[in-house]
């Protein structure tokens, strides 16, 4: 067993901040604390992404972790995540997802505690309807980075 195997990082052209030369240790657990997760992700308007695990910080290469924050009566632009599964715990406050189901645009609206699976490809928006209760989730997807393509309108897959 090699206990000092590295992963390179490479940039992949949609992540143009990953530096070629960045090794992560695979050998060893990674802690990620509140005040150290990056604020250097793909963004939709209204939103703020944090990325806390990623090939970047952690060298994961099959998964992305991090948290958004949505202000009080704020919408994301319409988007998708590529050929990422993402799967959403809503941790505070009450957004709304939003998608098309080939007839209508169709709301899901949660509750803190909830969860929420996003297929890829698909797309879909984030809203948060409150007056004045922003929103918070956890977001894990099963790419290395956070994809976010953003969109001129919803349409169905």
């Amino acid at each position: 067993m090699d206990t000092g195997k590295e992963t390179t990082v490479t940039d992949d052209g949609f992540h143009p901040n990953l530096q070629q030369s960045q090794r992560v240790v695979r050998n060893r657990v990674h802690h990620v604390k509140a005040a150290d997760i990056d604020a250097d992700t793909a963004q939709s308007e209204g939103m703020q992404r944090f990325a806390a695990i990623s090939g970047r910080t952690v060298g994961s290469e099959k998964l992305w972790m991090g948290e958004t924050h949505v202000r009080p009566q704020t919408m994301s632009s319409n988007h998708h995540h590529g050929e990422a599964e993402t799967a959403i715990f809503v941790l505070s406050g009450h957004p709304d997802f939003v998608f098309h189901d080939g007839e209508q645009e169709v709301r899901i609206a949660t509750n803190p505690g909830d969860y929420v699976f996003v297929p890829p490809y698909l797309p879909h928006r984030e809203e948060n309807p409150s007056p004045d209760e922003p929103a918070t989730v956890v977001i894990a997807r099963s790419t290395q980075e956070a994809i976010v393509v953003n969109l001129p309108e919803l349409y169905p897959l």
